[in-house]
């Protein structure tokens, strides 16, 4: 999946000339479907969505609250040119979820938000329609994101199942190898021929005889 998320201060979609969406300061989400994509992007997406600090705190630091932390608004609009491809100039849109699957897993993202996030403050646009979508972007702030490849094992942590926290952490341990105490006791002592089991005098004659 990919997706462009732009920080508004108001944001709307018009079909056929009427408004049918319309909210003020949060994030307008387009949102692109590609054929592989599984319920495990689908909610790495969510996750994303949700939690990306594009935002400032009450004392005016940027990049240190989310959507959520904030409450505001969310607009999703369904953006299938997202997954396009240039052959010379002309775009094509090969690698696309075709539309008839496209519009449930869509669904099933816009069903997926509001299990995390306020249903009241989730809107969005009409899938497959042709839509005139108004964003005044804040900043300008806009952000590119894209969930990893399905069978990619992800490198953030925070989205490890317990399992795979496990194998990630006996994988670094072989990748670094023995420790030093583990050397040292499996390195085999040399002979000190300096040592008697007698006086320090007895040494020569030892090695005489």
């Amino acid at each position: 999946m990919k997706a462009v998320l732009q920080s508004v201060t108001r944001a709307s979609v018009t079909v056929g000339g009427e408004q049918i969406s319309a909210i003020g300061r949060g994030i307008c989400v387009l949102l692109s479907i590609s054929l592989e994509d599984t319920q495990k992007e689908l909610e790495h997406m969510v996750r994303k969505i949700l939690n990306l600090r594009v935002f400032e705190d009450d004392r005016g630091k940027h990049w240190s609250k989310s959507v959520m932390d904030k409450q505001y608004e969310i607009l999703c609009v369904s953006q299938f040119t997202l997954q396009c491809v240039l052959k010379g100039n002309k775009p094509d849109f090969y690698l696309a979820m075709p539309t008839e699957q496209a519009e449930g897993f869509y669904n099933s993202f816009l069903e997926q938000l509001p299990k995390t996030y306020r249903p009241g403050l989730i809107k969005d646009g009409t899938f497959g329609a042709y839509m005139q979508v108004y964003i005044q972007n804040d900043g300008p702030v806009t952000t590119e994101l894209e969930s990893p490849a399905p069978g990619t094992a992800t490198s953030d942590p925070k989205q490890l199942s317990k399992p795979e926290k496990q194998q990630q952490r006996k994988d670094k341990t072989r990748a670094k190898g023995p420790s030093e105490s583990t050397k040292e006791r499996n390195t085999p002592r040399k002979e000190d021929r300096s040592a008697s089991s007698g006086a320090e005098g007895d040494v020569s004659s030892a090695w005489e005889l």
